[in-house]
């Protein structure tokens, strides 16, 4: 907990309440409001905690003003375009950056517990062929519980460290099986041969008839989509796992969680947005009438994957991703594709037009991955299954680092109740 450096006062009903204030490293000053209720029976009502701080943590910092992502110091920007992926997670579970022994160690590891149980085949032969794979992903992912026991017990260290090892190894295999089993191939192994975006690859795409070979190019893209989807602060999804995990749930059900609500489409499914609209667009000509639908104040319509929430400036991750898309546009082509024809004119004629330079609407990280996966051949329904394989690192990461919190308590948000006040029970015939 930062350091007190002054306080707050509140007046109400005539009293009035001190309350700290604590100073970050970095960020806005926080009102401690802890022992609120307890002093003057009152709670503070801030619907979507937009307004409010539910954790310490040296994980992720974002100032969506300047542009800024920063995983533990480091801007995301350097690590995207200069580090990879398993980098980048030893970076978020342990603090500091590795050096090359601790790398090729932490590596080795992932690599050697790619392989899930056996018996979880069967698992997946349970849902229907038609399954979302992120409603396969939060069913198998939550039965790890049952089939690892080893690593469920979140007081044992030793447990906690080996969980961890085994989520970030075995997400890209059961993502990729979720992939296979929704297009009725075969479930492909992994190898330890291959680095971890390139294995991911090999698993979703190769087939036992033929060899595979990963393009380097996209191999480093699927990498830097891994990286820039790594960790965001305390986003929903984070929210959830820790939600979940101050209740002393097992790491399998807590990530099942962040999982699960990943898959709303106002989180995990921007990217998938996109897509959508471009097909919507349909064709490079009627570019233009949606872009005067987008800049017209009494149309509802937007563009989706231009501008962030959080970012009111430029998304700092768009701008390596751009380079990505590039490249791999430039490697695959659009001839054939009139999706990526649609999404590179759209592009260039919203940057193009001063509407969205005035208004910062700049093309985000989920137009660009969009376009990316789109290009490499996975249909939309795998965009939020790829976001959820990512983001585990920093799922596991807010976990690890909300239990050994010293102040961890179970969450329990206080609400505004409007409803009926007490009052008796009346017979049905009297009703």
């Amino acid at each position: 907990m930062a350091e007190n450096t002054d306080t707050a006062k509140l007046t109400i009903k005539g009293e009035t309440y001190e309350l700290p204030i604590h100073s970050p490293t970095a960020g806005p000053d926080v009102i401690d409001i802890r022992k609120l209720y307890a002093q003057a029976d009152v709670f503070t009502y801030d619907p979507g905690f937009t307004s409010t701080s539910a954790c310490d943590s040296t994980i992720t910092f974002i100032d969506g003003e300047k542009g800024e992502l920063l995983h533990r110091g480091y801007p995301i920007d350097q690590l995207a375009s200069q580090s990879h992926y398993l980098e980048v997670c030893y970076l978020l579970l342990y603090g500091e950056l590795p050096s090359a022994a601790q790398l090729e160690k932490f590596e080795r590891l992932v690599t050697n517990h790619t392989m899930i149980h056996e018996q979880m085949h069967n698992f997946f032969r349970g849902f229907r062929r038609d399954a979302h794979p992120m409603a396969t992903m939060v069913g198998v992912v939550g039965a790890m519980s049952a089939f690892y026991h080893d690593s469920t017990d979140i007081n044992d260290a030793h447990q906690r460290e080996v969980a961890s090892i085994r989520l970030i190894a075995k997400m890209p295999t059961i993502a990729a099986m979720a992939y296979k089993y929704s297009i009725g191939q075969p479930f492909v192994y992994p190898r330890n041969d291959l680095d971890y975006a390139s294995n991911f690859l090999h698993m979703c795409f190769s087939v036992p008839a033929e060899e595979y070979h990963v393009n380097p190019i996209l191999a480093r893209a699927m990498d830097r989509i891994f990286t820039l989807h790594a960790d965001h602060e305390q986003n929903a999804s984070t929210s959830t796992v820790r939600l979940a995990s101050s209740s002393g749930a097992n790491p399998f059900a807590c990530i099942a969680a962040g999982i699960a609500c990943l898959w709303g489409p106002a989180h995990g499914g921007a990217n998938q947005a996109c897509l959508e609209m471009l097909k919507e667009i349909g064709t490079v000509d009627r570019i233009p009438e949606f872009i005067a639908r987008a800049k017209d104040k009494n149309d509802s319509y937007r563009l989706m994957g231009f501008g962030h929430r959080v970012y009111k400036n430029f998304d700092p991750r768009a701008t390596v991703m751009k380079q990505s898309a590039d490249e791999v546009l430039e490697l695959l082509g659009v001839e054939d594709n009139p999706l990526l024809q649609v999404a590179v004119e759209l592009e260039k004629q919203a940057l193009a037009d001063p509407y969205f330079a005035e208004k910062k609407l700049f093309p985000n990280v989920d137009f660009y991955s969009g376009i990316i996966l789109e290009a490499m051949g996975f249909p939309t329904s795998m965009f939020t299954p790829i976001f959820a394989l990512a983001r585990t690192v920093g799922w596991i990461s807010q976990w690890k680092e909300q239990l050994a919190d010293p102040q961890l308590r179970i969450g329990r948000p206080r609400q505004l109740y409007l409803g009926e006040t007490a009052r008796d029970y009346v017979d049905i015939e009297n009703r």
